[in-house]
């Protein structure tokens, strides 16, 4: 079955997380992706060895590549990778800054030398400024972004706990790459992508930039509430039982107050007949809130938000998202063996949904070096 971007092919000096991401889904798309690893290999194949001794990391961020083991201080290497370059419509890469440059195959250059191609570069703060040559890991860039400062408790900030500013950049990088090959479709050029970690994770931080530059940003850091809408948070259930509830707007709330607490007068109370109002008063509301639901299992509190129409959700374990009903699987070839991985949020019905093997590390070079051989 035809696949979006069966025929394109792509080259990715890829490692860790950001890039592998992006080529990772331009492999599920149909692309040819070709991986360029050193000797003992992009350094994710030793973040862990939890699927039978190779890396959850790996095989998560690597499926439907072909291995390319080669040395770029190597002449001979280099221009294999130049061979392959020529036929390529998107180079990507996230080696150290600067590194690219040095090797002779920086972005400047290769656009002129391949117009059709699109490259991509992704770093941690952008190629200006005092940040530039600055290496960056996720856990950094969640600090410099303020990404931690708006998470965890009133006590203490806390890491988001996936690669997040990794991810973040790694979709943004597909989707510049989809629009450019767009581009090219109507004006037959590819075109230069820059794309810092750093400039992901603040888009995404933009409410609450927004705030501070122009209004009063309110504290963020309040743990298992919303802190701009209330109640939306978690409370607790007889027996010690945690649930999330959300409600969203004034309406929501007298349904709540009447129909969950059973008490409509709650949301007369001129503590919480809005939302600012009940924002303001939270701990007070928490209470009247608590005051229920501890007197009532968790089960029954879902019965009566389940009735009312009011949104809420459990807080979950890594355990229990495995056997959650709305979870989709899809089987991927390793390796070790078939492992099952989470499917792609966005489906195109009645479309394959199948996706290429992660492959052992230079598992393709030879067949690659062979197709790409001079003459």
């Amino acid at each position: 079955m035809t696949k979006p971007l069966d025929g394109m092919l792509v080259l990715s000096i890829d490692q860790a997380v950001a890039a592998p991401y992006c080529a990772s889904r331009l492999a599920d798309a149909g692309a040819r992706v070709i991986k360029i690893e050193r000797a003992e290999g992009d350094f994710a194949r030793g973040y862990d060895h939890e699927i039978k001794g190779e890396s959850a990391f790996f095989m998560w961020l690597n499926r439907g590549k072909e291995s390319l083991v080669a040395d770029l201080k190597n002449p001979d290497d280099l221009a294999l990778l130049h061979r392959i370059m020529g036929k390529a419509d998107v180079f990507l890469q996230n080696l150290a800054p600067g590194a690219t440059d040095r090797l002779g195959l920086g972005s400047d250059d290769l656009r002129k030398r391949y117009p059709r191609l699109t490259t991509v570069d992704i770093s941690g703060y952008g190629d200006e400024g005092s940040y530039a040559k600055m290496k960056a890991y996720d856990f950094l860039v969640q600090a410099e972004s303020g990404l931690i400062s708006v998470t965890g408790s009133k006590e203490e900030m806390g890491r988001v706990g996936v690669s997040i500013c990794d991810i973040a950049c790694g979709m943004f990088a597909r989707t510049a790459v989809l629009e450019a090959l767009l581009l090219r479709a109507r004006t037959g050029e590819g075109s230069q992508i820059k794309l810092p970690l750093f400039g992901g994770m603040t888009e995404w931080m933009s409410p609450w930039l927004l705030h501070q530059a122009y209004g009063v940003l309110k504290e963020q850091r309040i743990g298992l509430s919303h802190p701009a809408i209330a109640p939306y948070g978690a409370y607790v259930c007889a027996g010690g039982d945690m649930i999330l509830i959300a409600v969203q707007n004034d309406r929501e709330w007298r349904r709540f107050c009447k129909d969950v607490l059973g008490d409509e007068g709650i949301a007369d109370d001129e503590r919480f007949r809005t939302n600012t109002d009940r924002v303001a008063n939270r701990g007070a509301m928490n209470d009247a809130i608590n005051g229920v639901f501890g007197t009532l299992s968790r089960d029954r509190v879902k019965d009566k938000l389940t009735a009312a129409g009011i949104a809420f959700g459990a807080i979950n374990s890594v355990a229990d998202v495995l056997e959650h009903p709305a979870l989709r699987q899809v089987p991927v070839e390793t390796p070790v063996g078939t492992i099952d991985v989470v499917a792609p949020p966005a489906q195109f019905v009645g479309a394959d949904m199948s996706f290429g093997p992660v492959p052992s590390l230079g598992q393709h070079s030879d067949a690659i070096r062979a197709e790409f051989s001079e003459g």
